[in-house]
């Protein structure tokens, strides 16, 4: 009898040390312990920790239904070792990932805050707009992830919730070609973006917004000298950086350049089929789709010859795509 007491008693104790349970005989916590990651770009490495400055996680239980929010905006997120924990009651959860929307200037924002009695189809993410069509901020990042999990024994369940970039850069580009002697003037020319892609869905789809949205650019210059052509004239370059949502291939977004000298529009091209020219033979199993998602800063050349548009080199990464005598409209 005795050394059945004994066993007994070691056993209690060593159920409670693994709670971490000293005073009382309540359940163990339980819950998720989650890691955030964003590797979902073309260098395959993980730079959450660099790119996400604040951090908004709803949850929801298996049928869709809202449960809780966490928003985090300290310095906790710089550390690789970050990781949020959530004690929550056994079951299926559905988490839900936004990087962007608590910063002081985000760009993005809810349309409507969850709250009690509201579901994951509720849920819907809107560029902030001022009244207008048009954009001609520089956007601060958005990020997106969803994870499933289920809650079950004891102690905190580890998951990796992962996330993708929605925001891109564009940067476009005119250069003199050889024949050329005036210096380029970003005003000769107005530049813009169009597409239909301020609102998303919780599973991060495009709901149908404002369209076509406008994107002009954030910033502009003019003036650049690129170098020295073969006959000894210097050569100049205009630029124009946008600012955009997330490309996606059910969409057409299209690109225009009209020239104040001309007065009419010397460009007019689909965006997506161009930057898509670049992906790489060794990405060549890659859908289009992950090609937009994970490549995010864009760079467009178009060369000028006396104002007659002689050649388009789009450069990607340090890849090329050159096609001379091009009808661009």
């Amino acid at each position: 009898m005795k050394r059945n007491s004994l066993s007994c008693l070691i056993l209690s104790a060593a159920a409670l040390v693994s709670c971490s349970v000293y005073e009382t005989l309540d359940p163990c916590p339980k819950g998720v312990s989650l890691r955030f990651v964003y590797d979902y770009n073309m260098e395959y490495a993980d730079a959450f920790s660099e790119q996400v400055d604040c951090l908004t996680l709803y949850v929801y239980d298996g049928q869709g239904n809202y449960v809780t929010t966490r928003t985090v905006t300290g310095d906790e997120l710089q550390d690789e070792n970050y990781r949020m924990v959530l004690d929550l009651p056994e079951g299926d959860y559905r988490f839900v990932a936004y990087g962007g929307l608590a910063c002081d200037k985000h760009s993005f924002a809810v349309e409507q805050e969850p709250a009690p009695g509201s579901t994951l189809d509720d849920l819907e993410v809107a560029m902030e707009l001022s009244g207008e069509n048009v954009s001609k901020e520089l956007l601060h990042d958005l990020f997106w992830g969803r994870l499933d999990a289920r809650v079950e024994g004891e102690l905190y369940r580890d998951e990796t919730l992962y996330l993708m970039k929605n925001t891109n850069n564009v940067r476009i580009v005119i250069q003199q070609a050889d024949t050329s002697s005036d210096p380029l003037e970003i005003d000769d020319f107005e530049i813009s973006i169009t597409d239909d892609n301020t609102r998303f869905a919780a599973d991060n789809s495009l709901l149908a917004g404002i369209s076509p949205f406008s994107y002009e650019p954030w910033t502009q210059g003019d003036g650049e000298v690129v170098g020295e052509s073969e006959s000894g004239k210097t050569v100049s370059a205009a630029y124009a950086e946008f600012s955009i949502s997330r490309l996606m291939t059910t969409n057409n977004p299209r690109l225009t350049i009209y020239s104040h000298q001309q007065q009419e529009t010397v460009v007019d091209i689909p965006l997506n089929k161009y930057l898509l020219l670049l992906k790489s033979e060794k990405f060549a199993g890659m859908a289009d789709q992950e090609y937009l998602d994970r490549e995010n800063l864009w760079s467009i050349i178009f060369l000028l010859n006396d104002y007659t548009w002689h050649d388009v080199r789009i450069v990607i990464n340090d890849w090329t795509v050159r096609q001379d005598n091009i009808q661009l409209k």
